[in-house]
């Protein structure tokens, strides 16, 4: 059974690089335009993978709870982060989005160059208050716009069924801006676990919460939140 998930997960890798250095290149004929077109181009990339996950991992999801989202005004997904795999689902699941993310990421190879195209908050870990001065200021402006913002508390990926601890910087953000804020829990861990290289066939859920409403909730309030909606979803 392992030398079969390896297989198939080595037939997914070949697809998935081959397609991020198609698409990294092509994508940077994209630079001259508006950033909704960069990124009407790019998101493919992350549906490819999704479709070859399925086709050669055999790894589906389902998602509970998308009648909560709102389209019609921009929102603020605070999620769980186990996985790579949510950053290419959110991006079939949610309208529009920019990240907030390492600044080192941006150097990888072909990766960061496609990453650039979709204009994430990059920011600089180890600059403290500046860099969470920064993630709130760009993050406001994008949600007073049209794109959505994603942020994952935990900070850093976790193992299935371990919460991490909930950092302030989006429960600021959320408080800040004063739009819908949508958690999100999964367990993508089970099928694409961290730092493996074997993806798992089965289903991931996807749980996302109705918007909370933030007014008036000081950020140790909606840390609280953050905090019940992932422990009730593990």
């Amino acid at each position: 059974m392992k030398v079969i998930w390896f297989l198939r997960s080595l037939l997914f890798a070949i697809g998935q690089g081959l397609t991020l250095v198609l698409f990294s290149v092509l994508g940077q004929l994209t630079r001259p335009f508006s950033f909704k077109t960069r990124y009407a181009f790019m998101h493919y990339w992350a549906r490819f993978c999704l479709f070859w996950l399925r086709i050669t991992c055999g790894v589906k999801y389902r998602v509970h709870g998308a009648e909560h989202i709102d389209v019609t005004q921009t929102g603020l997904i605070l999620s769980r982060h186990e996985s790579a795999w949510e950053t290419l689902a959110f991006q079939q699941i949610f309208p529009r989005q920019a990240y907030v993310l390492k600044r080192e990421l941006l150097k990888v190879p072909f990766f960061g160059w496609g990453m650039k195209l979709l204009n994430p908050i990059a920011i600089d870990r180890s600059a403290g208050r500046k860099a969470l001065n920064q993630m709130l200021s760009e993050g406001v402006a994008r949600l007073q716009g049209d794109d959505w913002v994603v942020v994952f508390p935990e900070g850093t990926r976790m193992p299935v069924g371990e919460l991490g601890k909930i950092n302030v910087g989006g429960s600021m953000l959320a408080i800040k801006a004063q739009k819908p804020v949508y958690l999100v829990a999964h367990n993508a861990g089970s099928c694409w676990p961290k730092n493996s290289f074997i993806k798992k066939p089965g289903t991931i859920d996807v749980y996302i919460s109705p918007p909370l409403d933030v007014s008036g909730m000081k950020a140790a309030e909606v840390n609280a939140q953050i905090e019940a909606w992932f422990r009730q979803c593990l």
